[in-house]
């Protein structure tokens, strides 16, 4: 079990993907979905401080609804914080973001949090009607919007992407006055600077490369903090991972799910597929956290440690992994590399 008295938290993510069950076969849409409430219930139980789901709209993925598998797990759960990874605020409407995650925050008795994003997929705005050519100003007009919506006061706001505002109260209104919000960035300087002028927390998505590239986003963010009068916040770092037994076994079982998952949605980008020497580089230097419970202890103080982060959320059960495989994953994280991590960060 974890200790509760840390400066340090440790989460884990998921995108609801399609496990494959004892049959070879994959699990349905419905059966992920409870396979991923299973897993936040066993990952309460473990001491595990936050479970974060993020919002696609993907064949491969059953969450496109992140607060209703929170409210579904807010249920079973006592002490996990319910947090989106990341709700995609740029076609959801900043004032329906607010009144589904304070309904989520009064279920579970304050745990739920929104990381708001723009995402690392656009399927959302075509499917909701928006144009791509608005994307920034979509994202900025929308989170100064909920950044009014946040002080839980009548909201008087007008722009360009949403009907306009006048003395509108919101409800429900949150027990604690207000509702736990961070802003997911991929690694835009502007988007860093964004988070800290509205005062939110930073949560960096590092999917690729030496998180120690991301040491200056850190930096700017909190720079940026205080020249805009504001206390920086702890940050966060978002990144997958595999772990197993030994390091053998996980690069075994790593290598064709990563493979597998990155070079679907490379197909649609145009990136070159991915070879086992790319497999190999972002496992010994990058941003894959695969191995033994030890290797990735270790690989996840220095990340720590080189970007000033004091949370970690590890995406789990990425691809196709078998579901006695993920089950595994969240014990060895819980009870094997989150204690050694804060052994390393120098936490007795």
């Amino acid at each position: 079990m974890i200790k509760k008295t840390s400066k340090y938290t440790f989460g884990i993510d998921s995108f609801g993907d399609l496990a494959t069950k004892e049959d070879g076969k994959l699990t349905s849409y419905a059966e992920a979905i409870r396979l991923v409430t299973e897993e936040a219930v066993l990952a309460d139980k473990l001491g595990i401080n936050a479970i974060s789901l993020g919002e696609h709209h993907r064949e491969e993925f059953a969450i496109s609804s992140p607060e209703m598998v929170l409210a579904g797990i807010a249920t079973r759960t006592k002490n996990i914080k319910l947090a989106s990874g990341v709700t995609v605020l740029s076609s959801d409407d900043p004032v329906r973001v607010f009144e589904r995650f304070s309904t989520l925050d009064a279920l579970s008795g304050g745990r739920a949090q929104v990381i708001l994003g723009r995402g690392s997929f656009t399927e959302s705005f075509p499917l909701f009607g928006y144009d791509l050519e608005d994307y920034e100003i979509l994202f900025e007009e929308k989170i100064e919007l909920f950044a009014k919506i946040l002080e839980e006061k009548p909201v008087t706001w007008s722009g360009r992407t949403r009907a306009a505002l006048k003395d509108a109260d919101i409800f429900p209104k949150t027990e604690s006055g207000r509702l736990e919000t961070m802003v997911g960035v991929g690694g835009s300087p502007k988007s860093v600077i964004r988070a800290a002028r509205y005062n939110f927390p930073l949560m960096l998505a590092i999917i690729g490369g030496d998180p120690a590239r991301f040491a200056g986003y850190a930096e700017l963010y909190k720079r940026a903090s205080e020249e805009f009068g504001n206390t920086p916040h702890p940050i966060g770092i978002h990144s997958p991972g595999l772990i197993a037994e030994t390091n053998e076994a996980a690069f075994k079982m790593a290598w064709p799910l990563f493979k597998q998952s990155f070079d679907k949605i490379g197909r649609t980008r145009g990136w070159a597929p991915w070879t086992p020497e790319h497999f190999d580089n972002e496992v010994q230097s990058g941003s894959l956290y695969v191995g033994s419970p030890e290797t990735v202890a270790h690989k996840i103080a220095r990340a720590m440690k080189v970007v000033g982060a004091e949370r970690f959320d590890m995406v789990y059960g990425f691809g196709p992994m078998e579901v006695s495989a993920r089950k595994k994953m969240i014990e060895l994280y819980a009870n094997e590399v989150i204690p050694r991590v804060k052994e390393l960060l120098g936490e007795k």
